[in-house]
């Protein structure tokens, strides 16, 4: 793992290197992060923050970086940096966002502190907003429906798992005119352990969630606010924890007002994501992984998205799978900054999976 001053330049192979740092580097998707960069082609690591594990070797509490001499910062001791990585709980990079701007040209925020677009929503969907001045300034990480905007981004805002599965699988049928925004859409999310974080408590204890399909957030879901903010439209959404450690499978049950063929569903998706580098489709083909699972997607930056068509129903059945640490959180994260800071888009997130493998 490279350690390096503050400052881009341009190493031995002619690659520009960029100085980066992880705040809150002991959590799930804090190491995920510090795994990317370590492989990353162009980023540096400087530091990585915690106040639990200060002094600590990050190989300590993440065993893929073993052998590495970085250790763990305290958070009040931030050097210089090109850009900085926030994977804190909700309400810290809020609070902190001015000093991370002092250390930082740029800022890549992976709690919730940004992702909505007003004061209002924080209000009605979290606790209110303590830097409500710098909302108009983030931009949405997901580069599959916002990247023209990432280009020279300060602040990025990392989606939500659960939001970025029900966004990529619903986003083709409005960007093509499928569905306006008036109809039924129901959606059902089930999401792996990894999503409650390394500090999870106890509905996360191995004894506690071996083998269940359990409800959690039956209505009301926080990332509700960021569906309807990007696809013009609410949902009912629920989402279950199942037992799989990485992973976000998310089933929307979609009753479109007019007659959708599967041409138009094909030419709805073709036209969004063929040239995307990060989604794929797996729509009803042979064999085993007809459809999206997170099994086949784990420890990528894949989003695999399929739909199946209902006609005696009127229905259309989309599914996307993620896994939640990567294209949800640290992945999405990385890849937004690499277009923010024009490297080459896949940077550091051609791992394409392993088959078979266990539970994700």
């Amino acid at each position: 793992m490279a350690t390096e001053a503050a400052g881009s330049s341009v190493d031995a192979t002619g690659n520009e290197t960029v100085t980066a740092s992880v705040v809150g580097g002991t959590g799930f998707t804090g190491g995920e992060l510090l795994r990317l960069l370590d492989g990353h082609p162009n980023f540096a690591i400087q530091q990585a923050t915690s106040r639990s594990a200060a002094g600590k070797s990050v190989g300590s509490k993440h065993p893929p970086l073993r052998g590495s001499d970085l250790r763990f910062s305290e958070p009040g001791d931030l050097e210089s940096v090109d850009v900085l990585f926030t994977a804190t709980p909700h309400g810290v990079s809020m609070d902190q966002i001015d000093h991370f701007f002092e250390v930082a040209d740029t800022v890549v925020d992976l709690s919730a502190d940004f992702r909505l677009e007003t004061e209002t929503q924080y209000d009605e969907w979290y606790d209110g907003h303590s830097a409500p001045e710098y909302l108009e300034r983030a931009e949405y990480a997901l580069p599959e429906i916002n990247r023209e905007n990432l280009p020279g981004a300060d602040l990025i805002a990392g989606g939500g798992c659960n939001a970025t599965a029900t966004i990529l699988g619903l986003y083709p049928l409005f960007e093509h005119g499928i569905l306006d925004g008036g109809e039924q859409i129901v959606v059902d999310v089930k999401v792996g352990s990894s999503e409650g974080g390394a500090g999870g408590g106890e509905a996360s204890s191995h004894p506690e969630r071996s083998g269940i399909v359990r409800p959690y957030a039956p209505t009301g879901h926080r990332h509700e606010a960021e569906i309807e903010q990007f696809l013009g439209t609410s949902v009912a959404f629920t989402c279950h924890a199942v037992d799989m450690i990485r992973g976000a499978s998310a089933t929307a049950h979609v009753f479109p007002s007019g007659p959708v063929s599967k041409g138009d569903l094909w030419q709805a998706y073709r036209g969004c994501y063929e040239d995307e580098p990060f989604v794929r489709m797996a729509a009803g083909g042979s064999g085993v992984y007809r459809y999206p699972e997170p099994k086949a997607v784990a420890g990528t930056n894949y989003g695999d998205v399929g739909f199946e068509l209902d006609p005696s129903n009127k229905r259309i059945v989309v599914f996307s799978a993620i896994d939640n640490m990567m294209k949800g959180s640290a992945g999405q994260a990385v890849h937004a900054a690499n277009i923010a800071l024009g490297l080459e888009e896949t940077a550091g997130l051609e791992f394409t999976g392993l088959h078979p493998v266990g539970a994700p």
